[in-house]
């Protein structure tokens, strides 16, 4: 897939979805089906306009960009949200930016879509113009819930992780630098793989889950370690099950599959390794029952 930014996209008609996209959820899949294009925003355009509103992200670009091309998009176009574009009237963005630059043949959105100077703009005014064919995707609904971004936050945000995924149509994915730790794993006979959170996006709440990592069964904590009273922010600590490997500098992609359980304090320590071998021989077999 090529990724562009809208300056650089070259002159062909197009098949454009429209959207912010954050997580690549079964809605945003709905509105990209059939579309050759993909028209994106960076940053989040409440960053711009309501700073104090925006919220942590479920991906990073580079992740957006990933899973939109496993749909088969031939094509990406990052707008970068800015003042002057946030101030841009819905009609200018109709006649500047999907039919001046983008040529769009078929514009798809879903019905909840907004845009323009204070989101003035609607599916509504996209239908009236007969320069190209709109198509409208009612929200998406899995077991009576909307399927949306921000109800995949809170889901994330409270360990949910399973839930998420089904609205995703993947499971939640963490990526990060793996950062040199104080190797207190390792002398517990659990060496991981620690990579701090990026602060802007979402990260599951604190506990322990079973995991994929770096292609490999994991035992991963996210949180701050009660055991040892650090006293450091969250950490996520991937166990590679079966593996021992030197990921230092190397980003390292997480997939969250299952809970465990929540973080706790174990005294003595011995109780906390007795509890991470459960952890281990659980999480081995929720991952050969995902395999399965």
């Amino acid at each position: 897939m090529q990724i562009t930014t809208l300056a650089q996209v070259q002159e062909r008609p197009r098949r454009v979805a429209v959207g912010e996209f954050d997580g690549v959820h079964l809605g945003h899949r709905e509105v990209i089906r059939g579309s050759d294009t993909v028209l994106t925003f960076d940053p989040h355009p409440l960053q711009v306009v309501r700073p104090e509103a925006a919220p942590r992200l479920l991906t990073s670009l580079d992740v957006k960009a990933e899973l939109i091309a496993s749909l088969g998009v031939k094509e990406l176009v990052v707008l970068q949200f800015d003042e002057r574009f946030a101030h841009q009237s819905p009609q200018e963005f109709i006649d500047q930016v999907l039919v001046g630059t983008l040529d769009a043949t078929r514009v798809s959105v879903g019905e909840n879509f907004r845009f323009g100077h204070r989101a003035a703009g609607d599916p509504a005014l996209l239908e009236a113009d007969g320069r190209f064919e709109t198509r409208v995707v009612p929200l998406v609904e899995v077991d009576g819930e909307v399927v949306s971004s921000s109800h995949i936050r809170g889901l994330v945000l409270a360990g949910e992780v399973e839930l998420a995924a089904r609205f995703l149509g993947a499971p939640f994915q963490l990526r990060g630098e793996v950062v040199v730790g104080d190797r207190r794993g390792r002398t517990l006979g659990f060496p991981t793989a620690n990579v701090v959170p990026d602060e802007s996006l979402v990260y599951p709440g604190h506990g322990v889950y079973a995991a994929r990592a770096d292609g490999s069964c994991a035992a991963v904590s996210v949180g701050v370690r009660p055991t040892f009273g650090t006293g450091r922010g969250v950490l996520v600590e991937a166990y590679l099950i079966d593996r021992d490997v030197e990921l230092y500098g190397r980003k390292l992609g997480v997939e969250f599959l299952h809970r465990l359980r929540g973080e706790r304090r174990f005294d003595p320590i011995d109780a906390l390794v007795a509890q991470m071998h459960r952890d281990v021989e659980e999480t081995r077999q929720l991952c050969g029952e995902r395999r399965g």
